[in-house]
């Protein structure tokens, strides 16, 4: 059941725009939408139980019109908790866009997270802010006409893609083998699965397996969750390496830079992290502490679209490789526009949210050619919605 209700600025229509100006955002909608999965989720984090088997995502959508008629949409999420904050202070900033030229959207960014700043600059406040940011940058790449990826100049049309869905915890060892024939059959490019059992040999086993399944040369990465100690992530990535991985993703806390580094230094296969991170300055201190060889920013968790171009720049100065985490819909635009290869996440748990499909073919994920980012909400994802609400006055 949806509730919505409308909130006009009577302000809106007495706000001036300077000469430059050539629109003005005039009408926002935010909704809150929960995503319910097919079976629940568990990974290293879950077996020690710090956290709950993931059920369901909740998602806040942003749809942004101007007073020339053009619209973008952005999303943001949340997994296990703190969805309705999000969506609650997502609330409270909207309105701060009104009247304001769509174009500027670095000022609106900052705009967006000084209105907020009392509650951080990183965290929920960032995250809140993502759905709008990511909105403006459709918005803009649809009235050019263009994907996104080609406004902000791609090197490449198509980007190689890995698959983690088939590789959780509490998937048996037979079904994950069976997955992994599964994902290459259907033109998967690479395979990542979960490790951080309590019993390490359980997880040796396990990518053992994997290995031998998928043969030599073929990609394979691991995802510890954060996991491990300082100790034992030495000891065991080190047994790891026999296994030629393409990374061994968060081996540690997501905030222990100085660990990251002293393990990035020490071992041949690649450390990637910072999908938890959620803005550029976390990032930037885990990238100029070399604390990672793949760096992996999430655009709804760092803010949106804006800061994690600022990420992108900064880590290909510093020649690190990227891989984005999650919400590939959004990151296949932003990984084709990378200086090196990166690599894409495969999720297909989105899917039923939007009416397109994304082509997947000889392991890499296609660019699709529809303006902007090239999704639009389902006849399901408006079923799955809570609550919405409506800023300004729809053109």
């Amino acid at each position: 059941m949806i509730e919505s209700n409308v909130y006009i600025d009577p302000k809106i229509a007495a706000l001036q725009p300077g000469e430059a100006t050539t629109d003005s955002i005039a009408w926002i909608k935010l909704s809150y939408t929960v995503l319910p999965l097919g079976a629940p989720i568990s990974d290293a984090k879950v077996l020690t139980g710090r956290q709950k088997p993931l059920t369901e995502i909740a998602f806040i959508f942003a749809e942004i019109r101007t007073r020339e008629g053009h619209e973008g949409i952005g999303f943001g999420y949340s997994k296990r908790a703190g969805g309705p904050g999000m969506y609650a202070h997502a609330q409270e900033i909207a309105p701060t866009l009104l009247g304001e030229d769509p174009n500027d959207i670095a000022k609106l960014y900052n705009k967006l997270l000084w209105a907020g700043a009392s509650m951080g600059r990183s965290g929920l406040t960032t995250q809140a802010i993502a759905p709008f940011d990511i909105a403006l940058w459709d918005l803009k790449a649809k009235r050019a006409s263009l994907p996104l990826a080609k406004l902000l100049g791609a090197h490449r049309d198509s980007v190689q893609c890995y698959n983690t869905s088939g590789g959780y915890l509490s998937t048996p060892l037979e079904k994950v083998l069976e997955n992994v024939q599964t994902s290459r059959g259907n033109g998967i490019g690479g395979i990542k699965i979960k490790v951080g059992q309590p019993d390490t040999s359980i997880d040796f086993k396990r990518v053992q397996a994997v290995r031998e399944q998928l043969g030599e040369g073929f990609p394979l990465m691991v995802d510890a969750n954060q996991q491990w100690d300082r100790v034992t992530a030495q000891r065991f990535c080190r047994k790891l390496e026999q296994f030629d991985l393409t990374w061994i993703e968060e081996p540690l806390d997501s905030a222990d830079v100085e660990g990251h580094a002293a393990l990035a230094a020490s071992l041949d296969t690649a450390i990637a992290t910072g999908e938890m991170l959620t803005s550029f300055n976390e990032h930037a201190q885990l990238i100029t502490a070399n604390a990672c060889d793949f760096i992996q920013p999430d655009a709804p968790r760092v803010g949106g679209i804006t800061p994690f171009l600022q990420i992108m720049n900064l880590a290909s100065f510093k020649g690190l490789k990227l891989a984005p985490h999650f919400a590939m819909e959004i990151h296949l635009h932003l990984a084709a526009a990378y200086p090196e290869e990166p690599w894409l996440e495969h999720f297909e748990w989105l899917e039923p949210m939007f009416n397109e499909r994304l082509e997947l073919r000889e392991g890499r994920m296609w660019v699709p050619n529809r303006p902007g980012l090239g999704f639009s909400l389902s006849e399901q994802a408006l079923a799955w919605t809570q609550h919405s609400v409506e800023f300004g006055k729809r053109p």
